[in-house]
């Protein structure tokens, strides 16, 4: 703790780290950063990212539509935020994935491997097992 009127740091100091872990987790525009490379790649990583925020927003769809069109059953509250949070995580990652390549075709350098479609499969597996065992739940009370 640091000694002081502030007992929780400095603010300068603490708005420098929450700008700091802003940055890492959401890179700037990558347009100031090396050559532009041929507009056909730079379009194939538009349209990519665009798929990928068309898929969050079918996931938002979907929790929407469990909380609020299914009936009453156990644990519906849950299974539709999870899928409000999945469809958050998923437009965040597409941005900073579309950023990371972006970059990196900018800079002439090899591209970054993926690790949202095996997390997007992942949480997509989760919930459906998630889903049934609250049917199954349900179902038998």
């Amino acid at each position: 703790m640091a000694p002081g009127p502030f007992p929780l740091g400095r603010p300068y100091d603490r708005c420098v780290a929450a700008s700091n872990l802003f940055r890492r987790m959401i890179p700037p525009d990558p347009s100031a950063i090396g050559t532009q490379p041929d507009y056909r790649f730079t379009l194939a990583n538009e349209r990519t990212f665009l798929a990928w925020i068309r898929t969050s927003l079918a996931i938002a769809a979907g929790g929407l539509g469990v909380v609020h069109l299914l009936p009453e059953f156990g644990g519906r509250e849950v299974l539709g935020i999870g899928l409000l949070a999945l469809s958050l995580v998923v437009a965040a990652a597409s941005y900073r994935r579309w950023v990371m390549l972006e970059t990196s075709m900018r800079l002439g350098e090899t591209l970054p491997p993926s690790r949202l479609p095996a997390l997007l499969a992942a949480a997509t597996a989760l919930v459906g097992v998630g889903a049934a065992l609250l049917l199954v739940l349900d179902g038998a009370s």
